[in-house]
């Protein structure tokens, strides 16, 4: 069953792909909640010096959260395959979710 979660575990969630992010020398996007344009569960701005990435929580499974703030890193460093690959999945363990779980994970490719 899906958890929600709290706008504390989403602040935890942001401040850890922050943080993985600049390890990295990416841009750290910041986070938001909730998105200005009704009915998108992300949307993102970009910024001469960064982006925001603004993510809708409530009535959503926390996994899903937890994608949209990903892919929302990805999306402001503008990355492209193999690289992305790699970096959802090393941002997905740097946010402590199981492997087992994540949800959208390639089939069959090496990260």
């Amino acid at each position: 069953m899906a958890t929600q979660q709290t706008t504390l575990d989403f602040a935890h969630a942001a401040r850890a792909l922050g943080r993985e992010a600049r390890r990295r020398g990416l841009v750290a996007p910041s986070f938001r909640s909730p998105p200005r344009i009704v009915g998108v569960d992300r949307s993102m701005r970009r910024y001469p010096k960064g982006a925001t990435v603004a993510v809708q929580l409530k009535g959503r499974p926390w996994m899903a959260v937890l994608s949209d703030m990903i892919e929302g890193v990805v999306v402001a460093n503008r990355l492209q395959p193999p690289h992305a690959d790699r970096l959802r999945t090393e941002l997905w363990k740097g946010v402590g979710a199981d492997e087992a779980v994540v949800p959208f994970a390639p089939q069959g490719r090496v990260a």
